[in-house]
């Protein structure tokens, strides 16, 4: 049996020399052939020279250079499209997800089960950063006709039949952790004490995480246009009501100023209607236009990476 890990990496040049100790150190325990491809993701470091003198060192460390930066789930995808392991996992460089857990892993895929992925304990983030993490978790799994794990990322591994099926969806717009959980099989989670950063600085920023959350969301489940539905719909009865109500102030004038309610003339009313509705109607199409723009993007056909460079790996195909 041969263990593939997919790493992808973006500016890490500080964390790598110690990504390379630990993971071998890890897969020299498990008396399995192994391999490791990094995915470099269009750094601007040295990280691309330093996956070059790791592969020269020790052949099994493989890599991909992408011709810029494609984005984070991108770059894991490639790595799942070159893999040739029976089972595949997939941690990211930064060592918050450590080497030393993966024989867990295995474990657990020997004794059965096809995926199995990590669910995090004691996030070392910020207060407001774990909360915005456990709301969008209840929140995904709320909306979307599967189980969706919660507090998982993208730290697992998966059997060589799962990773068959990820190969053969054909969206651009990837989401993986969703993915994995759409396409089923028999799952269980392995918890897990996230860790800080080993070096360097986090790579996703508070845009790149809202952008993946909406990725999640748009990619499994239309409740974002179901939502905008029904409030679409009770603004037009509240609207209807408004209009019952001023007519009934012009038919029956003494009557509502006796109770309280008499005509109010000037524009104050009107331009807060139309600036409510204006806003109802704006949201409203970005949210159509997001769903748009993605069909836009799969039509199109564009291969989801550019391969700039490789090393140990034959990237013959540009995408999926």
């Amino acid at each position: 049996m041969k263990i593939s890990i997919i790493i992808p990496c973006f500016n890490e040049e500080e964390v790598l020399p110690e990504l390379f100790r630990r993971v071998t150190a890890a897969a020299q325990q498990w008396k399995l052939e192994w391999e490791v491809i990094c995915i470099d993701d269009g750094s601007r470091d040295r990280t691309w020279t330093l996956l070059e003198e790791q592969h020269r060192i020790d052949p099994r460390w493989r890599a991909l250079s992408l011709a810029r930066n494609f984005g984070h789930q991108t770059a894991v995808s490639a790595g799942i499209h070159y893999a040739g392991g029976d089972a595949l996992i997939v941690m990211d460089a930064d060592l918050q997800d450590p080497p030393e857990e993966l024989w867990r892993f295995i474990e657990a895929w020997r004794s059965g089960f096809e995926v199995v992925y990590a669910v995090r304990e004691k996030r070392k983030e910020s207060l407001f950063k774990r909360g915005s993490y456990w709301l969008f978790y209840r929140l995904l799994s709320r909306i979307v006709s599967f189980p969706v794990p919660q507090d998982s990322g993208d730290f697992c591994l998966m059997d060589r039949k799962v990773v068959q099926v990820l190969r053969a969806m054909p969206e651009r717009n990837r989401f993986v952790r969703g993915l994995r959980a759409w396409a089923g099989f028999r799952q269980t989670g392995l918890r897990y004490e996230r860790q800080a950063r080993s070096a360097g600085a986090p790579k996703y920023s508070w845009s790149k995480l809202l952008r993946l959350a909406f990725d999640g969301i748009c990619s499994f489940s239309t409740a974002p246009l179901r939502i905008v539905f029904h409030v679409g719909l009770w603004v037009s009865l509240l609207s209807l009501a408004g209009i019952i109500f001023t007519l009934l102030q012009k038919i029956f004038p003494a009557f509502y100023a006796r109770h309280g309610f008499p005509a109010v003339q000037g524009f104050t009313t009107i331009v807060i209607s139309v600036l409510f509705l204006g806003g109802i109607q704006l949201i409203s199409l970005g949210i159509i236009g997001e769903y748009i723009g993605r069909i836009y993007d799969e039509v199109k056909q564009r291969p989801p990476w550019v391969i700039q460079a490789s090393v140990g790996v034959s990237a013959t195909v540009p995408g999926l």
